[in-house]
């Protein structure tokens, strides 16, 4: 098929104006003098910037900012700093590359691009990675519902109820919260209008953030029974009793260990936002490449900002004596602290209010693939979304390891969402007579692509190696 086909514009335009004339006109026809039409939604976009960037960070924000002050203590304060930077402007650099192909074929659609790049097998890879991605997601969030709903429960019962009540079982409790909260949100039809609970969940975070940052200046070091029960379960790691404590409350600027390796995959899981990328794209007010790469930005930024503080005030609270889940580190310290709490509630709120956003992009994929030229119909959109919680919450309630199940996942799907799938989709969509296979753009899209190879490589080899040695992996993800 010949791609400068596609778009219906001579060589005389120019890219510039191929890629200007998409921003004016929201869409490109996909013919020459075809009427513009609205492609993949029934709607005119009517969502603001402000609510667009919140419900895009809260799609950036997931399970993984528990697990960021753990990746810190392992790779050292200066080498995890370049590391968060290297991830941010790559992600950002890869929702440029979706855009710019979404601007030049007017798509906004992550499986309609597939489809425009490499027809039905690319429309099924793209609809596949994203399902497969973000079922492991809401199963991720539905996890810490299950682990840390019951003992927020239990505080506020004062320890009086027995663990064998129906209302400290956790998965009775997914199960209520999914029908009750998760479903009645994810029914809606628009994207668009869970723009107020995203802002409500990212508060919550932020009074995360906050107590983390007052917690630093109110919790001493050392805490002598905190580091000598992580000594006692630290798996084989090479560290002793002895190395646990002698330096424990000293900040490392620079350090490598064995769970270093965990520090990408972890930070990267983290700013997995790329499937929400184009159906926000498709409800943003006043739609424009630029427009939707600023909510992008905006979005990234804030983001990068909360990391960034989260880590090291959760790592100089504890050092060496961080656990992979920064909430355990301070129930450690002290299990009846009512601010720590009030931390678990909002941590609760938070990915409780994240997973029918995460939602979205499944049932976009699975409508694409199995009633692409079907109108919107109420009946089937709350079919899908009832199914997608039914299963994942069969999956959070009868797999007790889908840790090392997101571990496989997460190591194939983010790495293609963030830096396959936009590279090689880039390559293939934007035509030749405008960037010649051996352009320096193209050439930075072929290397990006690599860069996503190699790091699924990576990471697929370290969780296969910590399997055969028998190590528990630790480490949090998106």
């Amino acid at each position: 098929m010949e791609l400068q086909k596609m778009n219906g514009h001579g060589r005389e335009d120019g890219f510039d104006g191929l890629d200007t004339l998409a921003e004016q006109e929201e869409f490109l026809p996909q013919k020459s003098g075809a009427k513009k039409e609205i492609q993949f939604t029934d709607f005119e976009g009517k969502t603001s910037f402000g609510m667009s960037v919140f419900n895009l960070s809260n799609a950036i924000m997931g399970s993984g900012i528990l697990g960021l002050a753990f990746a810190m203590s392992n790779t050292g304060i200066i080498l995890f700093i370049i590391l968060l930077v290297f991830i941010a402007v790559l992600s950002a650099y890869s929702i440029h590359l979706l855009l710019k192909s979404a601007g030049v074929v007017g798509i906004r659609a992550y499986e309609q691009l597939g489809n425009r790049a490499f027809g039905p097998p690319g429309k099924m890879l793209a609809a596949t990675v994203i399902t497969i991605h973000n079922i492991g997601a809401m199963s991720s969030y539905l996890f810490i519902i299950k682990s840390e709903l019951p003992l927020v429960i239990q505080s506020f019962l004062k320890n009086e109820a027995s663990n064998e009540e129906w209302f400290l079982n956790g998965n009775i409790l997914i199960i209520i919260v999914s029908i009750f909260i998760i479903l009645p949100l994810a029914i809606m039809k628009q994207l668009g209008y869970l723009g107020y609970t995203s802002g409500f969940s990212l508060s919550c975070m932020v009074f995360f953030l906050i107590s983390v940052i007052y917690k630093k200046f109110n919790t001493q070091c050392p805490l002598e029974d905190l580091y000598h029960n992580i000594s006692d379960v630290d798996h084989g790691h090479g560290h002793s009793a002895v190395n646990v404590t002698e330096d424990m409350c000293e900040a490392k600027m620079f350090t490598v260990n064995s769970q270093t390796a965990y520090t990408i995959p972890i930070l990267a899981f983290a700013f997995v936002c790329h499937p929400e990328v184009l159906p926000i794209y498709t409800e943003l007010r006043d739609a424009t490449k630029k427009r939707m790469q600023g909510v992008a930005n905006i979005s990234i930024l804030a983001m990068f900002v909360m990391y960034l503080l989260t880590a090291i005030f959760g790592y100089l609270t504890f050092y060496g004596g961080v656990e992979s889940e920064l909430l355990h580190t301070y129930s450690r310290v002290g299990s009846n602290d009512v601010l720590i709490l009030c931390v678990r509630l909002a941590v609760l709120v938070a990915v409780t209010l994240t997973v029918p956003v995460v939602l979205f992009p499944i049932r976009r994929a699975m409508l694409q693939i199995l009633f692409p030229d079907k109108p919107f119909h109420w009946a089937r959109h709350i079919a899908i979304a009832f199914c997608l919680i039914f299963v994942v919450n069969l999956l959070v309630i009868f797999v007790p390891s889908i840790r090392d199940i997101f571990g496989i996942i997460g190591a194939t799907s983010a790495p293609s969402l963030i830096f396959i799938l936009p590279s090689i989709f880039y390559i293939r969509i934007v035509p030749e007579e405008h960037e010649p296979l051996l352009s320096r753009p193209k050439i930075q899209a072929a290397c990006f692509a690599t860069l996503g190879f190699i790091f699924m490589v990576m990471s697929l080899s370290f969780i296969i190696t910590d399997w055969v040695s028998g190590e528990s992996r630790s480490g949090g993800g998106h």
